[in-house]
């Protein structure tokens, strides 16, 4: 698979040379993914060229730009693993603990009166503890982003990845929990004797079947959220994504044929919230019988992805194999979201050659702009769970953020994740939104 990677180039510092390292990359068929002048050494230039390139491939980018009379390839970038050296999370303190006064009201003999105080009266935990602001981060590693099952441990930066992204965009304080188990009901029983650690569950990169069953039986026996992001998060992103995509064209959801091509975790996940916003029909399609029943059982009907592709309206692809909608395939006027990452089943410069109306790949359309939101307004609200109308607000929340033309608003936009969670928050409480007094309190002294 095709996998970002940071090469350093060297080129002399001259009218035309680095346009020569470019059309290397562009003749070896890759597509450059960013650009950067690092150093400037008398003469020559030090470029940063990132390339999304498949390891079997490596060797011979770097034998063309290495031929070419102006460049040379010194290595490759330490940057990646620089930003991770160490760990990308830490904890620390809301208080700067530098009086003995201090150090007695928060710890002992201070700290007594509260816990005494939510012992009489639980509900005080969330006011003088953590609580409504920590989320557990779970996965046991059998589906790390497009990587596969490599395993607990080496799934540990994404989920330090995702509590950085917490901190950052909705204040809430990721914890990162790395289990060695594959068996369902273990896994539950793990998870519920750790619950009251936490004011909400995000289960993260847990495959398919195992997922849902997980899900569904912590929901069951839990009185905090409980969301599979990979299911949920994307399928909430993916439906802004499609509104946008139907504004863009002038189509109207409800009166579309929905296709999608693949029915994992954010496939399903996807299907049951396009149903309940209101599609007009809804295909699809996938290798596995009990990914086809779980369709049926949301009001999906199972088709071939010839059929799909020759039936609907709006076509979905989220199977995670590279071009497998071929061109031909393609109608005229469909919108196309082939969503897989890193390699779409169809390129969107193929899509609108063959006459599709609109057409994106998964490039843009990432789960980062729903979950922070979505667990800050359930936490924010006091959700005991979430909901698919809690989904799809958040989903026309981010279909009215986004600027003129384009398919989802920027990720990076704080705006955009505080207008989410306060959708949350009002899609469950009924009332404008009421900040939790001391959410955002200072460190003080």
């Amino acid at each position: 698979m095709k996998i970002p990677q940071i090469f350093l180039v060297e080129s002399h510092h001259r009218a035309g040379s680095l346009a020569k390292v470019l059309a290397a990359i562009a003749e070896a068929g890759l597509v450059l993914q960013d650009l950067e002048s690092i150093r400037r050494q008398q003469d020559k230039t030090i470029w940063e060229l990132t390339l999304e390139v498949d390891p079997a491939e490596e060797q011979a980018v770097i034998e063309k730009i290495d031929a070419l009379p102006n460049a040379r390839v010194l290595g490759k970038s330490d940057r990646v693993f620089k930003r991770h050296q160490g760990g990308k999370i830490r904890m620390v303190s809301r208080r700067s603990i530098l009086s003995m006064r201090m150090l007695r009201d928060i710890y002992t003999p201070g700290v007594a009166q509260v816990c005494l105080a939510i012992q009489k009266d639980p509900s005080l935990a969330r006011s003088y503890t953590s609580l409504s602001s920590t989320v557990a981060i779970i996965t046991n590693g059998t589906a790390i982003l497009g990587l596969g099952a490599i395993g607990a441990v080496p799934g540990l930066p994404v989920m330090e990845g995702k509590a950085a992204l917490f901190a950052e965009l909705a204040g809430l304080s990721g914890v990162p929990i790395l289990l060695n188990e594959t068996d369902s009901q273990k896994i539950v029983e793990i998870i519920c004797a750790i619950a009251p650690s936490f004011g909400a569950i995000q289960l993260e990169d847990i495959a398919a079947p195992t997922c849902f069953e997980v899900e569904e039986a912590l929901m069951a026996r839990l009185g905090i959220p409980v969301m599979h992001d990979d299911q949920h998060g994307t399928a909430t992103v993916v439906l802004a994504a499609i509104l946008n995509a139907c504004r863009l064209t002038n189509r109207e959801l409800s009166r579309s044929v929905v296709g999608q091509i693949g029915l994992g975790a954010a496939g399903l996940g996807l299907a049951r919230l396009l149903q309940a916003t209101g599609t007009g029909r809804l295909l699809g399609t996938d290798l596995r019988p009990d990914a086809l029943e779980r369709l049926c059982a949301v009001g999906g009907e199972p088709a071939s992805l010839e059929e799909i592709m020759a039936q609907s309206d709006i076509v979905v692809a989220l199977s995670g194999v590279p071009g497998l909608i071929k061109p031909q395939l393609v109608r005229q006027g469909q919108i196309i979201l082939a969503l897989s990452n890193p390699e779409a089943e169809i390129s969107p410069r193929l899509a609108l050659e063959q006459g599709a109306a609109y057409a994106s790949d998964g490039r843009s359309v990432n789960n980062i702009l729903a979950f922070p939101g979505l667990f800050k307004g359930a936490l924010e609200a006091g959700a005991s769970r979430f909901t698919d109308a809690m989904y799809t607000r958040a989903a026309r929340c981010l279909v009215q953020l986004t600027p003129q033309g384009e398919l989802v608003p920027d990720p990076l936009d704080r705006a955009v994740h505080h207008a989410v969670a306060v959708a949350v928050y009002e899609e469950v409480c009924g009332h404008p939104y009421q900040p939790t007094p001391g959410t955002n309190t200072d460190t003080e002294v």
